[in-house]
């Protein structure tokens, strides 16, 4: 019986070892993931026009800028997801005092932060998408706000997240933005081309690149955009200025991005979106 209890001993520590060996792979791993530096290409940033200067705060609304980043881009905690993360999104005004505008558009456009490290969360393969001048206009108008809070928390990944990273079920921004230069909406001609690019810098970042479905949260898995072929217009702009479909059921992520972005879309962005997305779903169709 001595020798079974030594022997069980000997087991349950030898587990142990291997246990803590395994969390300290984990922890050095993603550690060494996270801390990778990426240089960045030189950003070309065009005047804004004077238009495009007039609508930035807008412009900021639909894309998804305020919605994350907070009322005056001031920072606040985007969601807690337990074991795998706390997120934060950043104080855009205390770090843009930092930041250049070459840096600022990095982050923005290719997923790299002003340190040189890749992020996570932040849309920048959509955002990639953007033009010189709108990417120049948005940083103009964070330059614009009045410097206020504090510098909020990186975020805070928990033990499953610290896993996917270190085993690659984790990817930053960077090999999703190289998925967004390769896979495109559909082009339905020219006269869908102002709806095309809507549908590509604001509805892809959940539905995907091409807008053939994706899922931007473990919870949420938004369809292919063909669905849009089921509305009439009028359903369609209800359900992106208010989030309510025409059964009324709740759609959760899209009523928050209804209320919070595409309701700050004008009557002629609704109009060029919907001509797009119908026609593509009758394409899809066929």
């Amino acid at each position: 019986m001595k020798r079974l209890f030594r022997w069980l001993g000997i087991i349950l520590a030898a587990i142990l070892v291997l246990l803590l060996i395994f969390v300290a792979w984990v922890w050095f791993a993603s550690a060494r993931v996270l801390g990778r530096t990426h240089e960045a290409a030189p950003e070309r940033l065009a005047a804004p026009t004077a238009a495009q200067l007039a609508d930035g705060e807008r412009q900021a609304r639909i894309l998804g800028c305020v919605n994350c980043h907070g009322e005056g881009l001031r920072g606040r905690m985007m969601f807690d997801a337990g074991p795998f993360a706390k997120v934060w999104a950043p104080n855009l005004n205390e770090l843009a005092a930092r930041a250049s505008d070459q840096q600022l558009a990095q982050a923005i456009r290719q997923g790299v932060g002003h340190d040189g490290r890749a992020l996570y969360i932040m849309p920048s393969a959509m955002y990639s998408r953007l033009s010189d001048q709108e990417v120049a206009g948005l940083i103009a108008w964070i330059r614009r706000l009045p410097r206020a809070g504090e510098r909020t928390s990186a975020i805070q990944w928990g033990p499953i997240g610290r896993f996917a990273l270190a085993t690659g079920g984790l990817d930053s921004m960077l090999p999703t933005i190289e998925d967004f230069r390769i896979r495109q909406p559909f082009d339905t001609g020219r006269e869908h081309q102002a709806g095309r690019r809507l549908a590509a810098t604001v509805c892809s970042e959940c539905h995907g690149a091409d807008l053939t479905g994706g899922q931007p949260m473990p919870d949420a898995i938004p369809p292919d955009l063909s669905i849009v072929g089921a509305y009439n217009q009028a359903q369609f702009v209800r359900l992106m200025r208010t989030g309510l479909p025409p059964n009324g059921r709740d759609l959760g992520l899209m009523a928050e991005i209804a209320r919070n972005n595409t309701s700050h879309m004008t009557d002629d962005e609704l109009a060029e979106l919907y001509a797009y997305l119908s026609a593509r779903a009758q394409r899809v169709a066929r």
